[in-house]
């Protein structure tokens, strides 16, 4: 019996697959258990159509992102923290204070958790920040460290 599985399961076959499985294991668990539906013409249908609204939807994520890439590769934030003698920093700048700076100056919203800082900024000058926006696309935001007077 041919089965369209809902969810993952294990040894058989990830959401979505359409696998062969013997009749009693397909009543008694699959249907039973509502892992899977029967491979009908209407299901089959269903599933063309959710694939290809799945397709859609990452397609315009992806476009969304890169929109949002280039936006960010022209913008630039500037931060400031307290300076000790002979120039060291007292603190450090991390990426939660450079989303909300980033907020702040060109209003707009950026998670703190796409902000891939491999550790926290702790001098002056300027710096690329890598923003990773989706998994394919990841965008530059320059962030410019100064002395708070």
């Amino acid at each position: 019996m041919k089965v369209i599985l809902i969810e993952d399961v294990k040894n058989v076959g990830k959401k979505g697959d359409i696998i062969e499985a013997n009749d009693g294991y397909a009543r008694n668990c699959l249907l039973k258990k509502k892992l899977g539906v029967e491979a009908t013409g209407a299901n089959m249908n269903d599933l063309k159509l959710k694939n290809n609204n799945d397709a859609k939807i990452a397609r315009e994520q992806l476009e969304a992102a890169k929109d949002t890439a280039a936006r960010l590769g022209d913008m630039s934030v500037t931060l400031s923290i307290k300076a000790g003698e002979g120039g060291k920093t007292f603190g450090s700048i991390s990426s939660k204070e450079i989303a909300a700076a980033y907020k702040e100056q060109c209003d707009m919203d950026i998670d703190k958790k796409k902000i891939q800082l491999s550790e926290a900024i702790r001098s002056f000058g300027t710096f690329d920040v890598p923003v990773k926006l989706h998994p394919q696309v990841t965008a530059t935001l320059k962030v410019k460290v100064t002395e708070k007077k």
